[in-house]
């Protein structure tokens, strides 16, 4: 079974830092900075979840195959029907419940990477060598990818029902259709969040530091 790379430790406290100047801070700092942010937004982390959406619709085209046996009207299904659609449901179910839960698994890392993310860069600020933690071409696929899955989820769970014709399209018909939207346009409302919460913290990260604001009159002797 393949396991992914253990996470790398938060930073000690203040009072267990051992390195012996700054550098050699800023060196680890960049390290784990540079490794969190290829996990958390690069290219293989992309192809991975677009791996998760097919396994997500994988499992519910299983499903959508007991839906079609459902006619266009309401009539309930002879028995031996009522048997294939089971089976095939319980095939459905074992694949989307394990692909729901690496789902979820991916998110709850995603936001354990942020929060690495933000101990480490508050250790100290460069704001000119962080600026390539942007990662401004992987943060763009993920952007581009996930609106597209987006906005075509979003077309399929209006247009299918709108074309719907009574009498030649079956309600299963329309079910699955509508399944593979919302698959398609939560997938990717997740995936837009990570881009654009990704980049919002490195804007955050490289923005110049403030001045203290000194009163006029404490300017004076």
């Amino acid at each position: 079974m393949l396991r992914r790379r253990p996470l790398p430790p938060p930073p000690p406290p203040e009072a267990l830092r051992t390195w012996p100047d700054r550098e050699a801070l800023l060196a680890d700092r960049a390290a784990v900075l540079g490794d969190l942010t290829a996990r958390l937004i690069g290219m293989p982390s992309l192809l991975l979840f677009l791996l998760q959406v097919a396994l997500l619709q994988l499992g519910w085209g299983i499903a959508g195959s007991g839906l079609a046996s459902l006619g266009p009207g309401l009539d309930a299904p002879d028995p031996l029907s009522m048997l294939f659609i089971a089976v095939i449901f319980g095939i459905a179910t074992a694949v989307l419940v394990p692909a729901g839960l690496i789902v979820g698994s991916g998110v709850r890392r995603s936001r354990r990477i942020r929060e690495l993310l933000d101990q480490w860069a508050a250790l100290d600020r460069e704001p000119g060598t962080d600026a390539r933690f942007r990662a401004p071409g992987p943060s763009l696929c993920w952007l581009l990818a996930c609106l597209l899955l987006g906005a075509f989820g979003l077309w399929l769970c209006f247009a299918v029902p709108a074309s719907a014709r009574p009498g030649t399209t079956t309600y299963g018909e329309v079910a699955y259709f509508m399944g593979v939207g919302v698959i398609c346009w939560v997938m990717g409302l997740i995936g837009i969040i990570k881009a654009v919460t990704h980049y919002r913290w490195a804007l955050r990260l490289t923005a110049p530091t403030r001045p203290a604001h000194t009163p006029a009159g404490s300017a004076r002797g």
